[in-house]
């Protein structure tokens, strides 16, 4: 017992004085909140105003700065659950179709005679024929156009199902499409939102996806849900640039007519670019994973009628050269046009792998929403509500840490002290973590640091009872704690793995509030056993060896 290894006692400090530090700028936590989002701001545009750069000022830069986020519950935000209409989708997809499949048709025209539209549902496309006898062929070439599904599992059917009756072909998106499109679409709707509402500096959003065309977006800190619908509402700015070359840094001045943009993926890597667009994101219609003439993964692309005429017009002069797909003033793709690209369609074709083909086309259709949303539920949750639950979450905390202190010290004297010391600690290493991993606290979580307060001083009430037991029993002191250590440790150990083993579940099947207790329940378990059987065990040694008791009373 008097025997402490010193590299314990070193981690022990170091752990305790590290948790300190990152929990300390939660102390002080609207200047540094202002402080971070000046620097976010900072990231975002490059400049600062005189109130953010006093802001940046305001707090040390080699001091820790993360925070603990608060939820919307407890800060007061917008809410909003958006349906999203994929159907949209479906309809934009027949519209864009329709153009190449009249050109392949015209081709045909000396068999299969006149062609024309007939109004069909959303999603299909009917087309009659003026020669019933070609209908076998005019299937056969718009069959042409269908191209397989690649998914993260593979290659599986076609897009396209194409069927012909009587003089009239019928084409609809097969089921294999419509599932990759409804997911694509939510994908892509969730990245517009994330991207739309990080670009205003809100800190910890929920935006998560409900069901199977439903988006729930939580943003704490934000004015109103009418705001908040205004900032989903605004429109991405996708364009696509001519390469002059590669910058050595920002600073570097381009020519006259062109501008220095960040690669998006690579750190330090510039390019300068053309200011004018060749085309813009408004003119891409659809962009997704395919596979290149060699089976590898790459991202195809369409271009709308205009967009495809200009598009198909600079690959014809630019052969070989590269071509910058910008997103939001940073440059994600910069591919070589490898051929004249007519048709409005293409791909883009790299060492992708899989996911990163399907990411890229993500981003490409990141422009603009793919399809409308229409708001379900809009709740605006007013920042005094949010203080008050803090505030009663505060006094609750602080409430059961008292009562808890004035039981243990009441029940083991000089010891209790010892646990109270190491609860409070206990606490500390849940705030220190939280702030380390930016999780946000909600009022679940603060229900969780509550309980924890109240269990983490079990593991010490057993010590503390074997002890007692020991000395009865006629043990030394010093026997008598490493006996009380030693026989209760298993029965710790069982009791919190059970108690870890529920948070987990709780964590992983949970969702919102189930998670947000299980966060906090989980640290305060990690940290509760090791300020038990480490921090209290250590503060007892120092002690015992600078007072050596002839007798002792627990």
């Amino acid at each position: 017992m008097l025997q402490f290894p010193l590299w314990k006692r070193i981690v022990i400090l170091g752990l305790c004085v590290i948790g300190l530090i990152l929990g300390a700028p939660n102390l002080f936590y609207g200047k540094v909140e202002s402080h971070n989002d000046a620097l976010a701001a900072q990231e975002r545009s490059g400049t600062l105003t005189d109130e953010q750069a006093a802001a940046v000022d305001g707090w040390p830069s080699w001091l820790p700065s993360g925070l603990v986020n608060l939820g919307l519950d407890l800060r007061g935000g917008a809410h909003l659950l958006a349906e999203v209409h994929l159907g949209d989708v479906y309809k934009a997809r027949m519209e864009s179709l329709w153009p190449e499949l009249r050109r392949v048709l015209a081709a045909e025209r000396a068999q299969i005679g006149s062609i024309r539209r007939l109004p069909s549902d959303p999603g299909e496309l009917k087309i009659q024929i003026g020669n019933a006898a070609g209908l076998a062929r005019a299937v056969e070439v718009a069959r042409t156009l269908a191209t397989p599904v690649v998914t993260l599992t593979g290659v599986g059917q076609n897009d396209l199902d194409v069927n012909g009756q009587g003089d009239t072909i019928t084409i609809r998106l097969s089921d294999a499409e419509k599932a990759t499109a409804d997911d694509r679409t939510m994908q892509q709707s969730l990245e517009i939102v994330r991207r739309r509402v990080d670009a205003a500096g809100t800190r910890e959003p929920t935006i998560m996806r409900q069901g199977a065309d439903r988006i729930l977006i939580e943003v704490p800190g934000i004015g109103s849900a009418a705001e908040l619908k205004a900032l989903i509402g605004t429109t991405a700015k996708l364009t696509f640039h001519q390469v002059v070359g590669r910058a050595a840094s920002a600073e570097q001045t381009p020519g006259a007519g062109q501008e220095v943009l960040p690669d998006a993926n690579e750190q330090g890597l510039y390019y300068i670019l053309n200011t004018l667009p060749v085309v813009s994101g408004d003119e891409l219609t659809d962009a997704r994973p395919e596979t290149d003439q060699n089976g590898m993964p790459a991202v195809g692309f369409r271009f709308n009628t205009t967009g495809a005429r200009t598009f198909g017009d600079y690959t014809a002069n630019h052969i070989g050269e590269p071509f910058a797909i910008v997103l939001d003033g940073k440059v994600i793709s910069a591919p070589v046009i490898q051929t004249h690209i007519a048709g409005g369609s293409g791909i883009i074709t790299g060492r992708f792998t899989v996911q990163e083909a399907t990411d890229l086309a993500l981003l490409l259709r990141a422009g603009a929403l793919p399809a409308g949303m229409t708001f379900l539920e809009e709740r605006t949750i007013g920042p005094e509500l949010g203080a008050d639950t803090v505030q009663a979450g505060i006094y609750a905390s602080i409430a059961g840490f008292i009562l808890v202190v004035a039981f243990m010290v009441a029940s083991y004297g000089l010891f209790g002290v010892f646990a109270s010391l190491a609860l409070a600690f206990n606490i500390i290493f849940i705030i220190a973590f939280m702030s380390l991993i930016g999780a946000t606290l909600t009022m679940p979580g603060i229900a969780g640091i509550v309980l924890t307060i109240g269990t983490a001083v079990d593991a010490n009430v057993l010590i503390f009872e074997r002890v007692r037991e020991e000395l009865r029993r006629g043990r030394n002191p010093v026997r008598a704690f490493e006996l009380g250590f030693d026989k209760a440790m298993s029965a710790i150990i069982d009791a919190n793995v059970t108690h870890f083993m529920v948070g987990m579940i709780l964590f992983v099947l949970g969702a919102g509030p189930v998670r947000g207790f299980a966060v906090t329940l989980l640290i305060g378990i990690v940290a509760s056993v090791f300020t038990a059987l480490w921090l209290v065990r250590m503060l007892i040694a120092d002690w015992y060896h600078w007072r050596r008791p002839k007798t002792l009373v627990v």
